[in-house]
């Protein structure tokens, strides 16, 4: 068999192991093994090794496998490397429409938003067979009740609507306490409001970051709600 036909079956060889030709796949580092690198190596190792006793066929057949499932690997890592690439665009874009919108947040610190009104949510542990939730100005003031009745347990929405001008113009936020009777009177449960998305950023450590009126940088993992505020 010529050296030409002999190189031509190791070709296909290499071709059904999934090894690729040189200058089909560019080295993107001086590190990398292409088919041409291969065949060096191997033509080293036949011409080095001992004559009374050669390597196995099986051998090569173990090493030129061994060389494809680097490869493979190798494109595996470049393939899921665009896939997060990709991804963290996705994040991103998903944060942008967030903006000017309002994200569920746990705390008690609500700010009117763009129709004057507060939205948020009361967490029952348990049934209750009556619910509360007083608004109350930075100074202590009482400035409205929502009387939510009887509730099961979990997540109960609530909202203070038609918020008077008064209070709107001091442009302060509002203190949101909620209380719940659970068969031993009534006792404070704990709130999360809505609060406006003032900006997004993102990093290689902390992925998306929402910057949440009144509550500073929040990661975009930790939402599990939004409202999509009039006018966005």
């Amino acid at each position: 068999m010529s050296t030409v036909d002999s190189n031509q079956s190791l070709n296909n060889i290499l071709d059904k192991l999934g090894i690729q030709p040189q200058q089909q796949k560019k080295r993107a580092d001086g590190s990398a093994l292409g088919q041409e690198d291969f065949l060096k190596l191997m033509t080293t190792q036949l011409q080095n090794q001992d004559p009374f006793a050669p390597m196995e066929n099986a051998d090569f057949i173990a090493q030129m496998a061994q060389f494809s499932t680097v490869t493979g690997i190798t494109d595996m890592g470049q393939s899921l490397k665009g896939i997060s690439n990709q991804l963290s665009e996705f994040r991103v874009a998903t944060a942008t429409n967030l903006l000017g919108n309002s994200v569920l947040v746990p705390g008690s610190q609500a700010y009117p938003d763009a129709d004057g009104a507060v939205h948020g949510v009361v967490d029952l542990p348990a049934a209750s067979g009556m619910t509360n939730v007083a608004f109350t100005s930075q100074n202590g003031e009482i400035l409205h009740i929502e009387e939510l009745g009887a509730q099961p347990s979990g997540l109960t929405g609530f909202s203070w609507e038609n918020i008077p001008q008064e209070v709107l113009q001091q442009n302060e936020y509002i203190i949101v306490e909620a209380f719940a009777d659970q068969g031993e009177g009534l006792e404070g449960v704990s709130t999360s409001v809505f609060g406006e998305v003032l900006a997004a950023s993102t990093s290689a450590s902390d992925g998306v970051m929402l910057d949440v009126k009144g509550y500073g940088d929040i990661n975009v993992n930790e939402v599990v709600r939004f409202r999509q505020n009039s006018g966005s």
